[in-house]
């Protein structure tokens, strides 16, 4: 098992045992008591888990997003292939409003060498399409969340409604037909409401994952959503979003 994937695992069980022995997690992943340990440890540096001898608890409640960095390696091939695919729905000459997470980021990188005007929410993004040669980059006011670095608050707002983007790409930590497109932080939510409200068309990226997940703030309901672009095989979550008006592209 890769490693990422490894921390993944290790994750999702600590998380969801609330505590677990290191024997029990390298049986689990078939990894020796060695690496595991080694796993632990770097799972404790980002805040995910405290250690204790022979194991580890979760510091994660299920109703919290994992750290930035920790999401950030988890199905990076499917953030990539998502974020080409929303690459090729923008066209040259755009203006385009891009929510943080790391979706979001891979979205960044992928339109950093194009002609669009880009107006990106988080840190992580603007460094990401700084060096962009034809690339106009507005970059908005506002307080970084820590680790995140997730631009929120009144300035960020005020950036916002003081322009009208062709384009809004926004995250999401859960997408469902019946919830609407939620988030797990309350000033998060009001951030992408704001960006959802200052757009001619709305792309949410969502990894199939998130599509049966309800996050703890509301965002905004499903008609309010132009297209999906997502990981997910074709099942009965995205045609609950297609019934719903929403147009939904695979990848």
């Amino acid at each position: 098992m890769a490693g990422t994937e490894r921390l993944r695992r290790i994750t999702e069980a600590v998380r969801e045992a609330g505590r677990i022995g290191v024997a029990e997690l390298a049986e689990l992943t078939g990894a020796s008591e060695m690496t595991i340990r080694r796993d632990l440890e770097a799972l404790a540096a980002q805040g995910v888990i405290e250690r204790y001898r022979g194991g580890a608890r979760s510091l994660l409640l299920r109703g919290v997003e994992p750290p930035f960095a920790l999401r950030a390696q988890e199905g990076l091939e499917a953030k990539r292939r998502i974020a080409a695919e929303v690459a090729g729905l923008i066209a040259d000459g755009e203006s385009v409003v891009l929510d943080s997470g790391t979706t979001c980021l891979e979205v960044a990188r992928a339109l950093a060498h194009r002609r669009v005007t880009v107006m990106p929410l988080s840190l992580h993004a603007v460094n990401a399409l700084a060096d962009g040669p034809h690339l106009t980059l507005l970059v908005p006011g506002g307080r970084p969340r820590p680790g995140e670095l997730a631009l929120t608050g009144p300035l960020t707002q005020a950036s916002l409604t003081a322009l009208r983007f062709d384009t809004a790409v926004l995250g999401c930590c859960g997408l469902t037909a019946e919830d609407g497109l939620t988030a797990y932080d309350l000033d998060d939510a009001a951030i992408k409401r704001t960006a959802l409200g200052c757009a001619r068309r709305v792309i949410a990226v969502a990894e199939a994952g998130k599509l049966s997940r309800t996050a703890l703030a509301h965002v905004a309901p499903v008609d309010a959503l132009h297209a999906v672009v997502t990981d997910a095989a074709p099942d009965d979550r995205t045609e609950r979003l297609t019934a719903a008006g929403v147009t939904v592209r695979t990848v």
